[in-house]
């Protein structure tokens, strides 16, 4: 692939990067990543990865804009209420790179639908708001060997971490074995989220992916990354590998795609 004088300058700032160059740029274009939700979460890396100049971006979402979710939602607009959220953020993102192309699936995710999307991507960002999404894209990114870039956020706490247990790390049940019981855990309309925390975890989901995609730095696979809007304060945990863990242990329980149904995220 020969850059083009526009994209030359449009990418100036990431080219002249020696850890990027152009050949890292290529990566980039020639990359295909799906984001799971275009909400909270997905609007941030949807926006960055597309400014990045990832060549190719899925976005599946079954939801439609509502007026209460533009306080953290930035992919859409006043005037994008009551429009599908993925063709909204489609519109955003292709006036925002015309190199982007993007891919929507206006459906919820599913355990009927989910291994097939994965086939077309090689890596997947979790910005989803629910337990059974969670753990549906988590078991479905393991049986498909795909790195999974899980975030979530909850009230003034975010958190985010990288899952790639087809190259040795913990999955996602290694920290969550179980979603919790319904009704344990109450949901984001009742318990509220400050909008700008969407944009922190959503943007260190978006360089994570960046990261995994050049081979650069740090991976967050052996790590839970914890950040408290309210102090400032950021701390990394451990995220040991479970021996027990019912998915990718040696004498897994679960072998198959389960579907929870359990509200909020963290």
């Amino acid at each position: 692939m020969e850059f083009t004088e526009e994209q030359i300058q449009r990418y100036s700032r990431q080219i002249i990067l020696e850890e990027v160059g152009g050949k890292g740029q290529k990566k980039l274009n020639d990359a295909n990543v799906l984001i799971v939700g275009a909400g909270g979460l997905g609007s941030p890396i949807a926006l960055y990865l597309a400014a990045a100049g990832i060549g190719t971006i899925g976005l599946i979402d079954g939801d439609v804009v509502d007026l209460s979710n533009l306080q953290r939602q930035v992919l859409h607009t006043t005037s994008h209420v009551g429009m599908p959220k993925v063709e909204s953020g489609r519109r955003l993102l292709e006036a925002l790179n015309p190199d982007v192309h993007v891919k929507t699936y206006q459906e919820p995710i599913s355990a009927e639908n989910i291994m097939k999307l994965l086939t077309d991507y090689d890596l997947v960002l979790d910005g989803s708001d629910n337990f059974g999404t969670r753990f549906l894209v988590n078991d479905a990114c393991f049986f498909a060997g795909k790195t999974l870039i899980s975030g979530s956020i909850f009230r003034f706490e975010g958190q985010l971490t990288t899952i790639k247990p087809h190259e040795g790390y913990p999955c996602y049940r290694c920290l969550y074995p179980e979603p919790p019981p319904a009704g344990l855990v109450p949901n984001c309309q009742e318990a509220g989220v400050l909008g700008v925390l969407a944009g922190t975890i959503g943007v260190l989901q978006a360089n994570e992916a960046v990261k995994e995609i050049l081979d650069l730095g740090d991976t967050l696979a052996n790590s839970l990354l914890i950040y408290d809007a309210l102090e400032m304060k950021f701390r990394k945990v451990g995220r040991p590998k479970d021996p027990q863990c019912p998915l990718c242990s040696d004498h897994p329980t679960i072998t198959a795609l389960e579907e929870h149904h359990v509200s909020c995220s963290i």
